[in-house]
């Protein structure tokens, strides 16, 4: 059994920082990092959050999956199952605090954690919830507060729709 060290997991995540946000770092001049989001398929709407609706069963972006994988190519140290272990861990605590928010609604609270999920759910290719919490997050940071709560229930219905699709990749 192979077991990271701190700082072999320090390196690795080092790494994996630099696969994902390589792209982000070769824009055009004038290319702005929502431009190049367009890209990944995470769109950007100011629009109150739609009232939530069930979501089907949701896959994990097969190329995010593939940037994970070229990180340990053969497979022997177990990156990719490491970091969706890691991701579905840090993704149940949010998902707490989400539903703690359900009866708070401090935006606050709620804009903090669709930052946080919101890259590492692209960066493991969920890229709805990813949309989700970037629609989420701006919509808090601009002032519009009305629909706290509708944002907490649409991003629970999301994040528990990227929880499942974890944890079906984490069975195979």
């Amino acid at each position: 059994m192979c077991v990271l060290r701190r700082q072999d997991a320090i390196h690795l995540t080092a790494r994996l920082r630099l696969r994902i946000l390589r792209p982000a770092s070769r824009l055009a001049p004038g290319e702005s990092v929502q431009s190049a989001t367009s890209a990944m398929n995470i769109p950007k709407t100011s629009a109150p959050a739609p009232a939530p609706a069930p979501i089907t069963a949701v896959q994990l972006d097969a190329a995010a999956l593939g940037r994970l994988r070229e990180l340990d190519p053969d497979g022997s140290h177990g990156v990719l199952a490491r970091v969706l272990t890691a991701y579905q861990n840090s993704l149940l605590r949010h998902l707490g605090q989400l539903q703690d928010q359900r009866t708070v609604a401090d935006a606050q609270v709620v804009a903090a954690v669709a930052h946080t999920l919101k890259s590492s759910s692209a960066s493991v290719g969920a890229l709805a919830f990813a949309a989700a919490c970037s629609e989420v997050e701006a919509r808090l940071r601009a002032g519009q507060f009305a629909s706290v709560r509708d944002d907490v229930e649409h991003l629970m219905a999301h994040g528990q729709a990227a929880l499942a699709a974890v944890e079906a990749m984490l069975q195979v």
